[in-house]
């Protein structure tokens, strides 16, 4: 038993390590406007030691602690959790990442278990935006006590922590199955209501999020929608 289980999490550990990996450069491509745009410019020293590890330090806080929150909170519901990867998610989130824009798609937290009420799978699924408010709180106040230079590294990596945290809070709570948001609002409308006011009132406020991004945002939900239910 307990060699199975170590395998499970060496499994584990591998597929969420490569996920954030291939989102890592994702991300970091987009920013450099596509790989097009990185190979006629040349700005190849920006994308290694700029984009990168900007890319690095907000993706991993705002990707892997959000999805290690689901499964420790699906966990303590007994449910067996884990994070698996999808490798068509994978190829679609690296080609579109080159391409200049982003569906980040590489895999979720996969949760089994024998019975689930409601109000349990909304709370599983609401701890994944709550940490993010967690991590976007952190990189705020670290703005704020720092105040470093602009344009310098960290306030590049914190500008994009704060980014990157609330847009995956606001991704997964979109009411689109599969993403968090259809799970809480099935399980509580207040709760969804107030958690949404509370995020787009942080997207208003900072200024964070354009609409532009906020429209492409919920076409990628219903792609993953639709990848989810075929793939996944």
């Amino acid at each position: 038993m307990a060699y199975r289980e170590n395998t499970h999490l060496s499994q584990e550990v591998r597929d969420i390590l490569l996920a954030d990996v291939v989102l890592i450069i994702a991300f970091s491509l987009t920013l450099s406007g596509g790989i097009f745009n990185l190979l006629s410019r040349g700005t190849f020293t920006d994308f290694f030691t700029l984009y990168l590890p900007i890319s690095a330090v907000a993706v991993t806080l705002s990707f892997i602690l959000h999805e290690m929150m689901h499964k420790l909170v699906a966990q303590h519901y007994g449910a067996i959790a884990g994070f698996r990867t999808s490798y068509t998610g994978l190829l679609i989130t690296i080609l579109t990442g080159a391409a200049g824009f982003l569906l980040g798609i590489p895999g979720a937290t996969m949760i089994y278990v024998n019975s689930f009420t409601r109000k349990e799978n909304g709370i599983v699924s609401l701890a994944g935006p709550l940490t993010n408010f967690v991590v976007f709180g952190a990189a705020l106040l670290l703005l704020v006590i720092l105040n470093p230079p602009q344009y310098s590294f960290t306030d590049y990596a914190l500008s994009f922590t704060l980014f990157i945290s609330i847009y995956l809070a606001f991704f997964n709570m979109l009411p689109i199955y599969p993403l968090d948001g259809s799970k809480v609002l099935a399980w509580d409308i207040r709760v969804y209501v107030l958690t949404m006011a509370v995020i787009l009132g942080l997207v208003w406020y900072f200024s964070i999020i354009p609409l532009s991004v906020v429209l492409y945002m919920v076409l990628i939900a219903i792609f993953f929608s639709m990848f989810y239910r075929m793939v996944l």
